[in-house]
């Protein structure tokens, strides 16, 4: 694994050296949709030391909408998040960073909320957990409690798109939609967890496996430059937006988009969960 740092990434040897910074949070991000306690198990089990602990359902998410709009991870509202961050110790001086077991599929959401809020300083573990342990890197069952701190909001600092938008941009050609689900669930070939299998007629899929190596950190930026740029072509990437079933993988895709020095893109908040809440929709199989 190489450690490599830039603004959306940090290393492990990075965080190792800030372990004892008050500066520097560590959120743990395990989650699994199939077993929702899992995730705050195994954090509990053991996790990088001081890290806190985020629930994609209860933490990163709002409640579900009745009739499904807005998908399954609504985005929460602001005031929530900046009061819940300030309780696990994010200040507006504070570094954070977020890893998961996955190559960062589930922390990526975290990393995009923070800066659709306003906060700048966050980045992933590279190689998540993974890699931490490849590296003998410490562990506790500990769990600190963290001094709360202030955190200034700028709600709003990360583009969004909703399903009316992304209808009228793929009619009009100003949109290119980037579905970071993996090809089966695009091609409508499985589809484990929505109700409806397929993608949004003119999306083009984007796996957010693909942004990894066999060691679960991203590709090197030229790599991942090429891969999207083979794709977005000559679009400005204010006119791509990045989803997947529910608003979580898209945040890898955008993060992957940064690291390749492509930033701007939006997130199709509620993807293809809210894309299928409407019959009216058109879904695409193969």
């Amino acid at each position: 694994m190489q450690n490599r740092r830039n603004k959306a990434l940090v290393g492990v040897d990075e965080l190792r050296a800030h372990l004892d910074d008050p500066k520097w949070v560590i959120v743990d991000c395990r989650f699994d949709l199939m077993q929702p306690t899992a995730g705050r198990t195994a954090y509990e089990a053991g996790h990088i030391p001081g890290a806190v602990h985020a629930d994609l359902d209860r933490d990163l998410a709002a409640p579900l909408a009745a009739d499904g709009a807005g998908g399954r991870h609504p985005l929460p509202d602001p005031a929530d998040l900046g009061r819940l961050f300030e309780s696990w110790g994010i200040g507006s001086n504070s570094m954070v960073v977020v890893y998961d077991d996955i190559g960062n599929a589930l922390s990526a959401r975290l990393w995009w909320l923070l800066r659709w809020i306003g906060h700048q300083d966050v980045a992933a573990l590279d190689g998540g957990l993974t890699a931490w342990l490849e590296a003998d890197g410490p562990m506790t069952a500990e769990i600190q409690l963290p001094e709360p701190r202030q955190l200034q909001l700028q709600p709003g600092s990360m583009p969004v798109v909703d399903a009316e938008m992304v209808a009228a941009g793929l009619s009009a050609d100003t949109l290119l939609l980037l579905d970071a689900r993996a090809a089966a669930r695009f091609a409508g070939q499985s589809e484990p967890i929505d109700r409806l299998a397929g993608h949004v007629p003119g999306a083009v899929n984007t796996p957010f496996q693909e942004n990894l190596g066999a060691d679960k950190c991203f590709l090197p930026a030229a790599e991942l430059q090429a891969y999207y740029r083979a794709r977005i072509s000559e679009r400005p990437i204010e006119e791509v937006a990045c989803m997947c079933g529910s608003g979580v993988t898209a945040c890898h895709t955008l993060l992957a988009l940064e690291t390749a020095g492509l930033p701007g893109a939006s997130l199709y908040v509620g993807s293809w969960s809210d894309w299928i809440s409407s019959q009216q929709r058109p879904v695409a199989g193969e």
